[in-house]
C-alpha cells in the first residue's frame, strides 16, 4: 500500500503544473479507487438522514488522504478541509443519500437492499439520483488536489452532505453551524450527473437554473356519513375534486404566459370503505416556479380557491394548508458562470461545454448560496453517447434521475466529473479572496 501511495504521488505530482491532457494522467492515478467506491456505494445505498455507513466511508476516504475531516455535522454531515496557505475559501459538496426505489437496471451491482423508512415501512434503497457517482468523484478530485498543491493556494472544503433528497440536509448543515464551526466560503460548487446530456459532456446554465419548490399537504375537513344518504354528511372527497380541479388553473389562467409554474397534486388520501363518508380527506402538492414573484403569486391562489371551495361545501372548518418541504431556485452567479464556462471548455473541450436551459428540477444547494455565497452548479451528462444519440433521434427520452432504470454510462462520466471538478477548483484557488468576493454584491441585488 505504501509503495503505490508513493507511485501514485509521482504521477500525480509530476502533471501537477500541466493543463490539458496532461489532466487525463492525474484522473487516471486516481480512477481505480474512485471507481472502486463508485460500486460499493451504489451496491450499498441509505436513506436521506440514515447515512451511517456512507458518510464513514467518505470521511474515512478524504481522513487517508490528509484532510482534517470532522463528522455528524447536521446529522450524518461531513466536513473535510485542506489548507494550502493564505487564498479564497472554495466549497465543494456531494449528497450521501439515496431513494426508496426498487433497482431494475439489471447492473451486477445492483443495490438489493431492503430497509425501513421513516413511517417504519419496509422500502428498497437505490442510489437513483446519481450520488454515489458524485461521492466516487469528490474523492478522486480530493486526492489530485492534495498531491497538486503547487498549482493552487488557499482553502479546499469538502462537504458531504446528508438528506438532498428531502430537502433538508443543506439547511441542518448550516443550522449545525457550517460556516460558523468552519471558515465561510467564498464560493460554493456542486455538479449533478443527468441523462440529459451525453457522457462527456457538461452543460452551463448562467442565473436561474433550478426551480423554487414548495411541497403542500392539505387537510380537508367535511362531515361524515353514511354512503347511502349523501345528504346527511359534508363529503370531504367531493370537496377535494373541486380543489385538484380548480388548482389545475392557477398555471394556465392566472400566471402570466411564458413564465413558468407547475402545480401537481401527487396523492389523495381518503376514506377507508366504499360505503362511508370520511370526515376528510388530504392532499399532497407539488408547486414549482422560477422566480420570486410567481411563487408567491401561485401560494396565494392555492390557499384562496381551496379555502373558497371549503366555505362553497359548507365545510365545518377550514382546511390546514402545511408547507412541509421547500428549497430556492438554485441561482448560478453569471459572472462565475462566464469564467468557468472557459475553464471547462479548456479542460475538456469547447464541444463538450453546452449552455443549458434552466430545468424543473429543485434542491437544496440554494441553500448554501442563500448563505450570502456566490454559487456555481453544473450538469454532468451521464447518458451512454450512443443510446443518447439514438434516443434524440427517435424523439423519445431516456431514463431519467428518479428512474429504477437510471444508469450512468460511469467510466466516461466519472472521468469528466472528476476532471471537470479539478478544472474548477483550480481555477478558484488563485489569487486572492477578495478577487472571488466581488461576485457577492452581483449575486444579493438578483431580484429572485
Amino acid at each position: 500500500m505504501k509503495t503505490a501511495t508513493i507511485a501514485l504521488f509521482a504521477v500525480l505530482t509530476a502533471s501537477a503544473a500541466a493543463q490539458g491532457p496532461e489532466v487525463s494522467k492525474e484522473v487516471e492515478a486516481v480512477y481505480p479507487q474512485a471507481h472502486a467506491l463508485y460500486l460499493d456505494l451504489h451496491e450499498n445505498p441509505e436513506l436521506s438522514s440514515h447515512e451511517t455507513q456512507t458518510a464513514a466511508k467518505l470521511a474515512s476516504q478524504l481522513r487517508s488522504l490528509g484532510y482534517d475531516v470532522t463528522e455528524h455535522v447536521g446529522g450524518t454531515g461531513v466536513v473535510a478541509m485542506l489548507r494550502n496557505g493564505s487564498g479564497p475559501t472554495v466549497m465543494l459538496r456531494t449528497e450521501l443519500d439515496a431513494l426508496p426505489v426498487e433497482e431494475k437496471t439489471g447492473l451486477n451491482y445492483a443495490s438489493k437492499i431492503h430497509t425501513k423508512d421513516d413511517a417504519g415501512r419496509d422500502v428498497p434503497v437505490m442510489h437513483a439520483c446519481g450520488h454515489d457517482l458524485h461521492m466516487a468523484s469528490l474523492t478522486g478530485t480530493a486526492a489530485i488536489m492534495v498531491h497538486s498543491k503547487p498549482t493552487w493556494h488557499g482553502t479546499l472544503m469538502l462537504i458531504g452532505q446528508p438528506a438532498e433528497e428531502t430537502i433538508s440536509g443543506a439547511e441542518s448543515m448550516i443550522d449545525a453551524g457550517l460556516f460558523k464551526r468552519f471558515p465561510k466560503p467564498d464560493v460554493v460548487v456542486a455538479l449533478h450527473v443527468v441523462n440529459l446530456l451525453p457522457a462527456g459532456n457538461v452543460g452551463i446554465t448562467p442565473g436561474i437554473m433550478s426551480t423554487n419548490a414548495d411541497s403542500l399537504r392539505i387537510t380537508v375537513y367535511g362531515k361524515g356519513g353514511h354512503g347511502a344518504a349523501p345528504h346527511t354528511a359534508i363529503d370531504p372527497i367531493v370537496m377535494a375534486a373541486k380543489m385538484i380541479l380548480g388548482l389545475q388553473t392557477i398555471a394556465s389562467r392566472e400566471v402570466k404566459p411564458g413564465e413558468m409554474a407547475v402545480v401537481t397534486v401527487g396523492y389523495i388520501h381518503a376514506g377507508t370503505k366504499n360505503n362511508i363518508i370520511p370526515d376528510q380527506a388530504e392532499l399532497g402538492l407539488t408547486v414549482r416556479t422560477y422566480k420570486a414573484e410567481v411563487r408567491k403569486q401561485v401560494l396565494a391562489a392555492i390557499t384562496r380557491i381551496v379555502r373558497a371551495e371549503a366555505a362553497a361545501a359548507g365545510a365545518p372548518r377550514e382546511p390546514l394548508i402545511e408547507r412541509y418541504e421547500g428549497a430556492d431556485a438554485v441561482y448560478n452567479d453569471p459572472t462565475l458562470a462566464q469564467r468557468l464556462r472557459g475553464t471547462l471548455e479548456s479542460a475538456l473541450g469547447k464541444d463538450d461545454v453546452v449552455i443549458q436551459e434552466p430545468i424543473t428540477a429543485s434542491e437544496d444547494f440554494s441553500y448554501f448560496i442563500a448563505q450570502g455565497v456566490p454559487g456555481f452548479y453544473f450538469s454532468l451528462g451521464g447518458a451512454d453517447p450512443g443510446k443518447y444519440a439514438q434516443a434524440k433521434a427517435a424523439g423519445e427520452s431516456l431514463p431519467s434521475n428518479h428512474s429504477p432504470l437510471f444508469a450512468p454510462d460511469v467510466d466516461p462520466a466519472l472521468h469528466t466529473a472528476i476532471t471537470a471538478e479539478v478544472a474548477v477548483l483550480r481555477n478558484l484557488l488563485q489569487g486572492k479572496a477578495e478577487e472571488l468576493r466581488k461576485t457577492t454584491a452581483e449575486q444579493t441585488s438578483r431580484s429572485n
